[in-house]
């Protein structure tokens, strides 16, 4: 198999991190490995496939010798070094915000419009990390019974918003359970032992940009600018994997069975699904796991045509890292990466 020089921006962080140990668990075909970051992280030493890399500084120099460039440094990064990544040969993968909604940048969770690769012209874009798992989980659907709304309420884990929140939940758990007073520095208010129904800036229609993103990507990705979505966005007191409670009307009739079924068989979903055991899926359950698990599916007595499911998935993995590796694989089926440039 041919290999490909690869790069990673922002490999320091957290979803960086997961790059790393995505690429190596998959055993990506490298044949030389760049990591960046910014001139506060550089000179750090991170392992891949057994050998040490010294992060460099990021600079419009890094991408000469790049086939494949992972962006993971947020969307100002992205908008200044993304289009120079492209320009110098390689094929950026961006997981930011800067490129989804580019009517030119394809939005590409692979098992629902791996096609759209075929679009890019340097950049492809990586969805929100809440959009990927629902999309996993949905589209299956969707192909065999057209979806008209969906209703989603997501419980986000502390992880989408960085390792800063993470730590910030520890000792905020800690200071609590010990009598001591919590002074918030990430979140607006308390996270441990609290849910705050905000996440990203609110826009003038009174949704925030997380839940808007929801709505415009699920629609770009599915390709159904017509579909009638809504989400309400809350963070919750949980380490790692976003859950999310889904109502979903279809076009025609479908039993709870029906969707069972479908979804066994739909690539990259696991199905956990049996009341009578407490089987249904946790955020603990799809830690570390490459899945989307399904559950909780049954008839939405509130409409026809309707039913309630739950979804849970790793944010950092399959709703972050994995999905942008995964593309990369769907390039290299795909012939749409020349190896060494």
């Amino acid at each position: 198999m041919n290999k490909h020089r690869v790069a990673i921006v922002g490999a320091t962080g957290l979803v960086g991190g997961e790059f790393i140990k995505v690429l190596e668990q998959r055993n990506f075909p490298t044949q030389d490995m760049q990591l960046f970051a910014s001139d506060r992280s550089a000179g750090k030493k991170l392992n891949f496939a057994n050998e040490e890399y010294i992060v460099k500084e990021t600079s419009p120099e890094s991408f000469h010798n790049v086939d494949i460039a992972f962006f993971s440094a947020g969307a100002d990064i992205s908008k200044y070094f993304a289009p120079i990544a492209a320009e110098s040969g390689a094929v950026v993968i961006d997981n930011s915000s800067a490129f989804r909604v580019d009517r030119n940048v394809p939005l590409v969770v692979p098992e629902v419009n791996a096609e759209d690769i075929r679009r890019h012209t340097g950049i492809i874009a990586n969805p929100n990390c809440s959009t990927i798992q629902m999309v996993t989980a949905l589209y299956p659907l969707h192909k065999v019974n057209p979806i008209k709304r969906i209703v989603v309420t997501t419980f986000q884990s502390v992880s989408g918003t960085g390792s800063a929140a993470i730590e910030e939940l520890a000792l905020q758990s800690g200071q609590i359970l010990n009598g001591q007073e919590v002074t918030p520095q990430v979140y607006p208010h308390q996270i441990a032992f609290n849910a705050l129904p905000h996440i990203d800036s609110f826009l003038d229609n009174a949704y925030t940009k997380e839940e808007w993103k929801m709505l415009e990507e699920t629609r770009k990705i599915m390709h159904a600018e017509d579909m009638l979505i809504s989400a309400t966005c809350v963070r919750v007191p949980v380490f790692t994997s976003h859950s999310e409670a889904v109502n979903v009307e279809f076009t025609n009739p479908i039993t709870p069975d029906e969707a069972r079924d479908i979804l066994s068989h739909a690539p990259g979903v696991r199905v956990q699904d049996d009341p009578s055991i407490n089987l249904y899926p946790t955020p603990c359950m799809a830690t570390c796991s490459d899945d989307t698990y399904v559950g909780r599916i049954r008839h939405d007595v509130s409409v026809s045509n309707g039913l309630v499911m739950w979804i849970v998935s790793d944010n950092i993995r399959k709703g972050a890292a994995l999905n942008a590796v995964q593309i990369a694989e769907e390039m290299i089926k795909q012939n749409l990466v020349n190896p060494g440039g």
